[in-house]
């Protein structure tokens, strides 16, 4: 017999999406997503899922900006921190001692310890029930030197079965070359 698990742990590895917003008062905030992707690759989007009661689903429809920012290793705790807390009680920045810096694109900031963010404008959402999926397309990416960090395995994933947080993994195969044994 097949074991019952939820759909979402057989994704796995989600990477931990950290989406920063300003709200309505200008304050810098961070949110850790369980739930979101790629979208689109023309135009370039991400896909974010948030509940309605969340602190950051006013600012995404009143803003209409957000930054997606990948999670080094080291940052796990306050990654997970930032999914934890809310922004209506509490500085999450100001607790943890990360730099909120302004997008020079958008109307959202991105953390300047994380090496990779893309800079989002919400371009549609869609009401899903529990959640809101919002689209954002992808205007610009703050990219540190080099590709280390993310190539390297210190960028860390979500496993929704064991609530765990992991390292990337080593490559297995080429994408795109390790299937063309089965072509005739």
């Amino acid at each position: 017999m097949k074991k019952s698990i939820p759909p979402h742990a057989l994704l796995y590895p989600n990477p931990v999406l950290v989406v920063c917003t300003y709200d309505a008062n200008g304050k810098a905030n961070a949110a850790t997503l369980a739930w979101g992707g790629i979208a689109s690759s023309e135009p370039p989007a991400i896909s974010i899922a948030l509940q309605k009661p969340r602190y950051t689903y006013d600012a995404l429809t009143s803003r209409k900006a957000f930054t997606v920012n990948l999670v080094p290793a080291k940052y796990a705790a306050e990654a997970d921190y930032f999914g934890i807390a809310s922004g209506r009680d509490a500085d999450k920045f100001a607790v943890t001692g990360l730099t909120p810096v302004k997008s020079a694109v958008v109307d959202a900031p991105y953390i300047a310890e994380f090496p990779y963010a893309l800079e989002c404008e919400v371009i549609h959402a869609l009401d899903l029930g529990r959640h809101t999926l919002f689209i954002g397309e992808v205007k610009g990416t703050v990219v540190e030197d080099g590709t280390e960090a993310l190539w390297g395995g210190d960028i860390i994933s979500w496993n929704a079965a064991t609530r765990e947080y992991f390292a990337q993994g080593t490559a297995v195969a080429n994408a795109f070359e390790a299937g063309l044994r089965f072509v005739k």
